[in-house]
């Protein structure tokens, strides 16, 4: 197989910690199937309650048709659709692409790539819902798995300014694991992995006044270091974003070796009991 990406890309992502590469996945072969099956699966979970499907039939740009009036009527049956399009096996096909790896090989020399457990999924983000919405962060806190990562992001539907396209700190993944606060915030309404914060927030980002927030489209790529911070976009649309996420790690790693690439909040990990030193509460 010919490298995926070009020198000049390998150079863009050494330098900044992400790179967008449009058109990678193909829309017909692997893109499809997935909106197809998650059209599916919204109808199926309608059905479970009651609603009936009379849905007009798959098309591309309404591949989410429905989900909007579930979680409308009962929120919780959008966490239902959430659990159930990450099994669809068009996605677990797609997370396992051997071009993943061979990025991997190409970005990371002498790496032994490995897909991370409980760290791949189907993200959606409602307009409004800003207590889900990420702030800025390092992947390394919320996953583990091993310091040395990648993460491959795809939306499923076209990103525009409303919908809130995810935000960027080019470079900032030269300052290796930056400390955070583990403690939800006093009279906030988050936890796991969303309860963390960078410790020093506003200073941190303020030394990255060159953010960019790339405009993707479905079937491109953005590739993002485990160190590179990032936020998302705040949904102001009158509809969900989609995106897929897909995270790899290296098992040749020294950190991860050292802790037995655990995983973190997904996999029940307190993270404070793997680097109390990178805990600033």
């Amino acid at each position: 197989m010919n490298p995926p990406l070009s020198a000049d890309q390998v150079e863009a992502f050494r330098l900044d910690g992400v790179l967008v590469v449009p058109g990678f996945y193909d829309l017909v072969t692997q893109v499809l199937p997935i909106q197809r099956a998650i059209h599916h699966v919204i109808g199926q979970v309608m059905l479970r309650h009651g609603l009936g499907d009379d849905r007009e039939l798959f098309s591309a740009g309404h591949f989410d048709d429905g989900y909007s009036m579930l979680i409308g009527t009962d929120r919780s049956w959008g966490g239902e659709v959430y659990d159930a399009v990450k099994q669809v096996p068009a996605f677990v096909r797609l997370l396992a692409d051997p071009r993943h790896e061979h990025i991997f090989a190409q970005l990371r020399s002498g790496s032994a790539p490995a897909i991370a457990a409980n760290g791949y999924g189907i993200r959606i983000d409602n307009p409004a819902e800003d207590s889900f919405r990420a702030g800025w962060h390092q992947e390394y806190p919320a996953q583990l798995r091993s310091l040395d990562g990648l993460v491959f992001w795809s939306p499923l539907r076209a990103v525009t300014e409303e919908l809130g396209p995810v935000r960027f700190c080019p470079g900032s993944h030269t300052e290796g694991p930056i400390p955070v606060l583990t403690q939800p915030e006093p009279g906030g309404d988050r936890s796991g992995a969303y309860a963390l914060r960078l410790k020093d927030e506003a200073h941190v980002i303020g030394r990255y006044p060159q953010q960019i927030a790339p405009l993707t489209m479905p079937g491109d790529l953005v590739i993002i270091d485990f160190l590179t911070l990032h936020a998302s976009g705040f949904n102001r649309s009158m509809g969900p974003r989609w995106s897929m996420q897909f995270r790899y790690f290296n098992f040749n790693d020294p950190t991860g070796r050292a802790h037995g690439w655990k995983g973190s909040f997904a996999a029940g990990v307190d993270f404070r009991r793997i680097h109390p030193e990178l805990c600033a509460d």
